[in-house]
């Protein structure tokens, strides 16, 4: 993703945005922030063993989650704290 300068009414509220292609992320900031150990964003991967070696590089240790039917899944902490899932649908059998 690539950073994304916001708008001149907005850019004093702090925070960043980023995009890339159609995918738009918008992060705030919060003075009393708490970090999202349950509500999370997941996002699907193509190649989701690649994606968890790429994690492990960088010093980002993925963990297994309860067993989805039909998708294979790990979460991961951002350097907030926050939860972030981590998934790729199964091939049929």
């Amino acid at each position: 993703m690539v950073e994304t300068p916001k708008p001149a009414s907005l850019a004093g509220r702090g925070g960043v945005w980023f995009e890339a292609g159609d995918v738009r992320l918008h992060l705030g900031v919060e003075a009393a922030f708490q970090p999202a150990r349950k509500a999370h964003p997941a996002f699907l991967a193509h190649d989701l063993p690649a994606l968890i070696a790429r994690c492990r590089a960088a010093g980002v240790a993925p963990v297994e989650d309860v067993p989805l039917p039909g998708y294979m899944r790990v979460h991961v902490h951002d350097p907030f704290g926050n939860r972030i899932e981590l998934m790729q649908r199964k091939e049929p059998e």
